[in-house]
């Protein structure tokens, strides 16, 4: 079965990589083996190797079937092969010679009980085994409830259904040795199905379960490693990392397996330096040794009671060891003045400047401050002819002899040359006009208080309309009676 980023085309084979399955994109080819021997034809007298590979579970395991159907099987081809009480549906992943190889790496005998590929798997088979898959993560999460009730110190980590749904395996860690027959029981019973428990460690669970590591990729165990070796704190001192449990250690608890990847590298760069120059002696003292430079071939030398360390090349140690040997104390180790990379670029003229934290954003600066200027002079010409209108409707309500102070009850008269737009009596305003200040109460000239309380210039008033007296005067219905005589 192809990855997600291939898919899966007709009968089988994956549409996307064109290269039958291998297509380096992690989970889906982490056990498969490039056949370098697929394109080399075989003398007519030589029958190709009748054992072909088979993954199952997207790669996560693999086994060997022999192919008694005479079908030539290419590889990618999803076939279905003989099961426990049942058949299974997996992936070829490998055929021709180079599964001899494979047989023998992995200690699998050629015998008769090799189980045997039935058929290509059919539409059915590819259906019956999806519905089977689709109830994993469902059983894994009930498997792990019944085994809590049951107080088992065990954690499970992966549940695999045949694509029959017949036989269920529960792959599990545990520190101790666990009794699981009623475990067991309770499995058959729930899931139907026969059940196998197999025990992994906790490398193998931390490749089922994936991540990402420290270095920023996606664990190797997860992705192309399948066979783990031991590593222990050894590997790390001949590395000359500092041993520290917490970056030592993987997301399995367990000293990194790339601890072993350079550890050959840096084995074949020790033999070069002597074995039997652990510790010198001098004129000033005796100086033990520190640690080993591959990259630079030094020698790091200090001696008992101070902290300061002496670079040695490999020539000088040996020559001290045997000076040593001979009796004789050197007066001075002569170590090596280690140039520092500051120290290199004030000697050495490189044609360029360190420029970093010194660049100016000049060019984004004028453009800011040009849209900033914009932004201000847009609001001072937005100011100008707001003022610019407010003293125009001033002076218009001055030529017109507007009120300013409170509306007139019989109604305005209708204004035939004032504004145009207004017709009917205009409404009466509560107080000053928004876009005006409120004015002051000052004393008018009797010109304007007549303006203001009459009529406006050039306009008659009409018959009905009564003239009102004027302010801080009392009225009175007659006005040529003398305040002595009061009123009837």
């Amino acid at each position: 079965m192809a990855c997600a980023g291939c898919g899966t085309g007709a009968e089988g084979k994956p549409a996307g990589c064109k290269d039958n399955g291998g297509c380096s994109s992690g989970g889906c080819n982490r056990l498969n083996v490039f056949d370098w021997l697929a394109n080399i034809p075989l003398s007519d007298s030589l029958a190709p190797f009748d054992i072909i590979e088979v993954t199952f579970n997207n790669g996560s395991r693999k086994d060997f079937f022999r192919n008694v159907t005479r079908q030539l099987f290419e590889k990618g081809e999803m076939i279905a092969v003989e099961g426990v009480s049942g058949f299974d549906v997996g992936t070829v992943s490998l055929t021709g010679e180079l599964v001899k190889l494979q047989m023998k790496k992995r200690r699998v005998e050629d015998t008769p009980e090799v189980k045997k590929v039935l058929r290509r798997a059919t539409t059915d088979d590819l259906q019956r085994m999806n519905d089977n898959k689709s109830r994993e993560k469902d059983a894994l999460i009930r498997s792990r409830a019944i085994a809590r009730n049951l107080g088992l110190e065990m954690k499970l980590a992966e549940v695999e259904i045949q694509a029959d749904g017949r036989k269920a395996t529960f792959f599990y860690t545990a520190d101790d040795r666990v009794d699981f027959r009623e475990l067991i029981k309770v499995y058959a019973g729930e899931f139907r199905a026969k059940v196998e428990m197999r025990q992994i460690g906790a490398r193998q669970e931390a490749g089922k379960v994936g991540g990402i590591g420290s270095c920023g990729r996606e664990l190797c165990c997860s992705t192309w490693l399948s066979d783990f070796k031991s590593v222990n704190t050894t590997a790390a001192r001949y590395q000359n990392l500092s041993i520290n449990q917490a970056k030592l250690s993987g997301q399995c608890g367990r000293l990194k397996c790339c601890l072993n990847y350079e550890l050959d590298t840096y084995l074949d760069a020790l033999k070069g330096f002597p074995d039997d120059a652990d510790s010198i002696e001098t004129a000033n003292g005796v100086a033990t040794l520190q640690k080993r430079d591959i990259f630079k071939c030094l020698m790091w030398y200090s001696y008992s009671g101070s902290n300061k360390q002496y670079p040695l090349t490999i020539s000088r140690a040996k020559e001290i060891s045997q000076l040593n040997k001979q009796g004789i104390k050197p007066d001075d180790l002569k170590a090596v003045e280690i140039v520092t990379t500051s120290s290199k670029v004030k000697e050495t003229d490189l044609g360029f400047a360190d420029v970093v934290g010194q660049i100016s954003l000049k060019s984004l600066e004028k453009t800011s401050q040009k849209r900033k200027q914009k932004d201000r002079d847009r609001q001072k010409q937005g100011g100008e002819q707001k003022s610019a209108s407010k003293q125009e409707q001033r002076s218009a309500n001055k030529g017109e002899g507007r009120p300013d102070k409170a509306p007139q009850k019989g109604g305005r008269p209708e204004q035939k040359g004032a504004r145009p737009e207004q017709k009917g009596p205009r409404p009466e305003q509560k107080g000053p006009r928004p876009e005006q200040k409120p004015r002051q109460e000052n004393r008018l000239p009797q010109k304007q208080q007549g303006q203001q309380h009459g009529q406006a210039p050039g306009n008659k008033p009409r018959q009905d309309q009564q003239r009102r007296p004027p302010r801080n005067k009392p009225r009175n219905n007659n006005n040529n009676n003398n305040n002595s005589n009061p009123p009837a």
